[in-house]
């Protein structure tokens, strides 16, 4: 009894266009004939395309058969999303190098930060100790006045008798 490829691909629970793709890689001898447009099967030919497929040409386990069939189509689309995720985790891995190299800058320039700080704080350091002796020297010497305007204060000429 001759089948259509639709009734072929309901019958092994796959695609039409899994069928057909199983049709264009059988050898010329083995492909099935056409009338008009469509493909009319008859067993040799549905056995040719079961053997194709890795099926056995046992019609009773259908589960065996949709154990070992994989639908094309599905096939396809795995292979183009794992794509799409390579080319994400490659722009997420570019965008980790530069998130890496920018921390890297930030660390560098708050050591140079820290070392300048300690450089000003050094000189800061430096330059009290330089001006230190010389508000000691001040204040000496506004003691020495006072104390001399207070021992003139002291001279008079009836102190001296």
């Amino acid at each position: 009894m001759p089948k259509t490829i639709r009734e072929l691909a309901d019958e092994l629970d796959v695609s039409k266009q899994r069928i057909q793709q199983i049709i264009t890689k059988l050898s010329t001898s083995k492909k099935p004939n056409k009338e008009g447009n469509r493909y009319i099967l008859n067993n040799t030919d549905v056995h040719n395309i079961k053997a194709a497929m890795g099926l056995e040409s046992d019609n009773s386990s259908t589960i065996k058969m949709k154990n070992r069939v994989v639908d094309y189509d599905v096939y396809l689309d795995m292979i183009e999303s794992m794509k799409e995720k390579d080319g994400q985790i490659k722009s997420l891995l570019e965008i980790q190098k530069k998130t890496q190299n920018l921390l890297d800058q930030q660390q560098r320039l708050s050591l140079q930060d820290k070392r300048l700080l300690e450089e000003y704080k050094l000189e800061i350091k430096n330059l009290k100790a330089l001006n230190a002796p010389s508000q000691d020297t001040e204040k000496d010497n506004s003691l020495r006045n006072i104390e001399e305007k207070s021992h003139q204060k002291n001279k008079k000429w009836w102190l001296w008798w």
